[in-house]
């Protein structure tokens, strides 16, 4: 696995792991555009690659394998020297951001063999597949509502892989979620209409929402992960 640290220019305010999707790895225009614009925001960004990337296959992992990669990455972040003193984030794009809020959520009560959940200050996910297109019934939320860490959800209005009134039902059983939704954005926030604002203007919205979140919803320091 590798792993890139994008420093801010200032003393950062938090620092913030982005784990990428699932056809593409952290070197995607995407994950650098918005690592650097963080930064250049005043988070301390980290994005890696899960093994399946790293080792040049296509097909992801499965689930656990994918968790155990992300709970490594955190447990290896958190010993960094500076990094215990602020707010650590987990989340990412698409899968990256699933796999995030799944170490975060608490187990399922009675369920004695589960692994603990990763604790942090807070989550920022980025077009969550809350299903696969064209398959709503086969949902990704049971987890959610086991989260108790402040959450921030990025999504386009014409995301096919969850709409804006199904978030709504899910994150309603979420002790602390919050929905930031990009008008007219796809998965991965992009507006295809006349007048459209250009991608870049739309991608500073997304990260000016983050900062602010953050700021506002993200308190204190996360225990660190076991």
């Amino acid at each position: 696995m590798t792993a890139l640290v994008y420093p801010p220019s200032s003393r950062p305010t938090a620092t913030l792991i982005l784990a990428h999707g699932a056809g593409a790895g952290q070197q995607h225009p995407f994950m650098v555009t918005f690592a650097r614009g963080l930064a250049q925001r005043g988070l301390e960004i980290v994005t890696f690659n899960f093994q399946y990337t790293e080792q040049g296959r296509r097909a992801p992992d499965r689930a656990p394998k994918l968790e155990a990669c992300y709970r490594a990455t955190v447990k290896t972040i958190s010993s960094r020297p500076g990094v215990g003193m602020r707010p650590l984030l987990i989340g990412g794009k698409s899968m990256g951001g699933r796999i995030a809020s799944q170490i975060a959520a608490a187990p399922s009560p009675g369920d004695l063999m589960a692994t603990p959940a990763v604790w942090v200050s807070g989550l920022v996910l980025l077009g969550y597949p809350l299903h696969p297109p064209g398959r709503p019934n086969k949902r990704r939320d049971a987890h959610l509502p086991r989260i108790t860490a402040p959450v921030l959800v990025v999504q386009g209005s014409r995301d096919t892989f969850g709409t804006e009134s199904e978030l709504h039902l899910v994150m309603a059983r979420m002790p602390s979620a919050t929905l930031h939704i990009v008008e007219e954005g796809d998965h991965s926030f992009n507006i295809v209409r006349k007048n459209a604002p250009s991608r870049d203007d739309t991608y500073a919205g997304v990260m000016n929402k983050i900062v602010r979140w953050t700021r506002n919803h993200v308190k204190g320091v996360a225990r660190n992960p076991t």
